[in-house]
This record gives structure tokens, sequence and C-alpha cells, in this order.
């Protein structure tokens, strides 16, 4: 492992060394039984029988040039017998316990009393030896998850997993502290060769893992510190219906029934875009007799042939980017084309192409609200393309779905939806002028299918699956719920925000 270098300050004995170097082993490592310290003059090893508890066997080494002779010798004497001195031209070595004696409490303090009669350096260096090396069963990990019904699993070293539940971090006993070394072996066994070599040259890597008859996960390593972390997102195998995800089926079906234009689902990271992405296409599969081609990065829900045609392509492995991909989809006599996600300006533009010759074009994007999704994507674009990309959009988008995950009344999360449909001239008007304001009054007019947060997360509150203070808490614009709560609320004129322009 590698060494690092700490600074002390001014401390009295080897044992309180021991124990700043073992802090910062332990962030970045994992637990020790064996610690390195190395400083100008001397350096030390401490070691002990278990993962805990003090360590009990110091031998510290000192350069006769740099420490007199004389308080080496006073430092032996203050130790009462349980230290010894070895002596050569160039070299003190000081051992404890001797020999032959077991470690006691007496023996350890005892290293106390010689660092007494000694000044130590203030700044070591330090490394860290015998970690745990047992096997983590990725088996335990996956049925944990199911057990505790967590989004996630987080590997690190120096602590146990850390599943996360409803949005929150909980640290599980089904496992001690872990080492880097168990985390890094994890990846090797798990991962093919190929995300292997990626995440040695690259530093990081992602990757589809399948745990046959519990589920799949999309796994996540990466370096932190220098030491290899891992993240596990838990996916069914069998994929969440509309019900399921307790979502508003006829309006599902509507947009899963499409087969043109562009279908966005947008939402903040960890919002379940992609379960929902996935519940679409599952109902296409099941439905419909098409090609469905997925582009993924990494593949993430496995969906397979049942009514629909599927073929799901992998970044990286299949093909080298999304873009590349949607332009070369085109040629594979696809109906429905998803993207993981629009991350930059390359695949948007690939995928407007592509909704705009008559594909169905789903994939998300993270956005906070429906409205704004417009201007993020054009964000993406050079100022000379913007208003180009906006009239592209104003023609070829049908739908983006905004959502978010809210505590529900008795435990769980549910999803709370935002709806932004393409299908009135005030909203239309307003994607070509990116104007989310115009676009955000659009969707409240009695003529759209849209729907805002606040009108979701008052119907939650209304049918008692959500608290009132909940739908405060996630509304977008507060002040807005509370007058539709107490009926006062009343939509703005679309007059008024073009006078107000």
């Amino acid at each position: 492992m590698a060494e690092f270098i700490l600074g002390t300050g001014q401390q009295s004995t080897v044992r309180r060394i021991t124990r700043l170097l073992e802090k910062q082993i332990l962030r970045t490592q994992g637990v020790p039984r064996k610690i390195k310290g190395r400083a100008t003059g001397i350096d030390f090893t401490a070691e002990r029988d278990e993962f805990e508890g003090p360590y009990q066997r110091y031998t510290i080494h000192l350069k006769a040039s740099a420490y007199p002779i004389e308080s080496v010798r006073a430092g032996i004497e203050a130790a009462n017998g349980n230290c010894v001195l070895e002596e050569t031209e160039k070299t003190y070595t000081i051992t404890s316990p001797p020999q032959g004696k077991a470690a006691t409490e007496e023996t350890i303090k005892s290293v106390d009393q010689f660092c007494e009669k000694i000044i130590l350096p203030e700044v070591w260096r330090g490394k860290g030896d015998r970690y745990r090396i047992d096997h983590i069963s990725i088996e335990l990990l996956f049925k944990a998850m199911i057990e505790y019904k967590a989004s996630d699993v987080h590997l690190s070293p120096g602590t146990p997993p850390i599943f996360r539940v409803d949005n929150a971090t909980h640290v599980s006993n089904i496992m001690p502290a872990l080492s880097a070394i168990q985390i890094h072996s994890l990846i090797k066994e798990i991962a093919d060769d190929e995300f292997i070599t990626e995440f040695e040259s690259q530093k990081q890597t992602s990757f589809n893992y399948h745990q046959s008859g519990l589920g799949y996960s999309r796994v996540s390593a990466f370096l932190k510190s220098g030491a290899p972390h891992c993240t596990l997102r838990f996916l069914p195998e069998n994929i969440p219906s509309f019900e399921d995800l307790h979502v508003p089926s006829e309006t599902m079906v509507k947009l899963a029934d499409l087969h043109r234009g562009l279908l966005l689902v947008t939402g903040m990271t960890g919002s379940g875009k992609s379960t929902t992405s996935a519940a679409l296409i599952d109902w296409m599969n099941s439905h419909r007799t098409s090609h469905i081609l997925t582009i993924e990065n990494p593949i993430e829900f496995v969906h397979h042939n049942k009514k629909s045609v599927i073929s799901q392509r992998s970044l990286g492995m299949d093909v080298n980017s999304f873009a590349d991909a949607i332009r070369g989809a085109l040629r594979h006599d696809p109906d429905v084309i998803l993207i993981g996600e629009m991350r930059d300006s390359d695949t948007i533009r690939a995928a407007i192409s592509a909704a705009a010759t008559g594909h169905l074009v789903v994939s998300t994007l993270h956005a906070n609200t429906a409205s704004e999704v417009i201007n993020r994507i054009v964000s993406f674009f050079d100022p000379v393309e913007r208003d180009l990309v906006k009239l592209q959009l104003r023609d070829c988008l049908q739908c983006v779905i905004c959502q978010r995950l809210v505590p529900k009344i008795g435990g769980g999360r549910i999803p709370a939806l935002e709806f932004l449909f393409n299908d009135v001239k005030a909203i239309n008007d307003g994607i070509g002028e990116g104007d989310t304001d115009h676009i955000r009054i659009g969707m409240q007019q009695t003529v759209s299918h849209s729907m805002l947060f606040e009108h979701y997360l008052h119907r939650l509150y209304k049918d008692k699956k959500i608290t009132i203070e909940v739908a405060q808490e996630y509304s977008t614009n507060q002040s807005m719920f509370d007058q539709i709560v107490m009926g006062t609320y009343s939509i703005p004129r679309l007059e008024g925000v073009k006078s107000a322009h």
C-alpha cells in the first residue's frame, strides 16, 4: 500500500503517533493489524493480533547519529525490563515486549516510558499492513439489499457496507469494516476484463452485474484518495409495471403507445428515471410488435424479447459513443430508440434528428422541473445553435416527465410526477422561445394534459399517501401549493405573461 506523509506535531510517544497514523490509514485502506512509521533518524513497527484494540508489539529503530546513547539507555531503564535494547555501531533497536514475554498492559505502557526520554520528530511517513482479506460475498450483499429494500450499497475502506434506504444511508453489521484489498478483489471478481483494464487505466469504471435469481446491479467503481470504492445500484430481474411504481397507468400507457417524437424522463440523481424508462420500454415490449434499440452506459435493466425485438447496446463494449450509436441506429431498422442519458450536444443533436425522422426516442436528463428542460437542453449548445435547437424541440418534443421520490405515510417513498405535454399552442410557443414561465403557465391550461408537481402532490396529499409537510417540502412553489390546498389559487393569464415580457 502507498506510503503517506502526516504532520503529527510534537508527540511524546510512538503509541500516540501510531494512533494518528491509524486514523489516516483507516480512511483510505481499512483497518490494519500492522503499522510502519518512519521519520528523520527513526522508524518503527506496531503490531497487534486482531483488527481492534491496542497495538501490542513495538520495534523501534534509532540512528545512533540522531539519538544520544545516554537518552536511549535512560529510556530502557525507565521501561522496567519491558523493553530491550540491541546496539550496533549505527543503530539502536528497541523491542517491546522482550522475546518470549507476552504482551500485557504493562509492556504496552512501557513504550511510553521509553519514549519520554527521547525527542520524536513532528513529520512522519506511514503505511499499513496485514489488512482484512476475507472474501466479500456478493450474494450476501444482494440479499441484504432485497431485505432492507435498499436502492444502493456503498463499499468503502474502513467501514462496513452502507445501504441507502428511502434516500437515507444506514451502516449495516452484516460484515465488519472492509479493506481496500477486499474491495479491489470484489471489483476484479465481478467485472469483465475490459472493465478491469478501464478501472486500472482510467481510475473509474461502470458495468452491469447479474446475480442469478436475485437481480442485476449497475456497479460504479472508482478511486478516492488512491483507494478503491464501489457502489452497487440494485435493479430487479423483473421490471416493475406502472402499477408497481405507483404512477398513473392511463397516462403512462398513452406515452408508451407513442410512435414518433422525443419523450424525456427527467429528475435529479436517484429520482427513479431509469426505472420509469425501463417500465415504459417493458410495456412497449409486451404490447407492440416493434424493434426497440437501447443504448446505455452501462446496460441497467435487462429486457428479453416479448412481442417486440429488443437490442441492447452497451457504451464501450458495443459502440464508442452515444452519438455514434444513434447515428448507426437509423440503419438498424428501429421503431423505438432508448438513450440512457443525454449528456452532451452531439448526443442531443443525434437524438433530435432521430426523433424528427419518424422514430420514437426515449431518453433521460437531469433536471429539477419539466418546464426548465428546454433551457437545460439548449445550454449544451453554442449560442449560434440555440435558436435552431429550440425550434427543433418545438417540432419533435412529445412529452417531458419529471419526477421526485417523496416519503410516503407508513414508510417508503412514492414518485411525485410532473407532465409537460406539447399539446397546446401556449406550450409549443414557449418551447420555441425557450420561455420557462410561458411553458409553466401553458401547462396549467385546462385544455392541456400537462400537470405541475404542485397539483400532483396535492392529489397524493388528498389520497392520504403523503403528509402536507412533505407535499410543501417537495413543491417547486410552496406558496402555490398552499393556495391550491386552500382553494384560492387561480391560473395566471397568458396575456399577463406576454405583457410582462
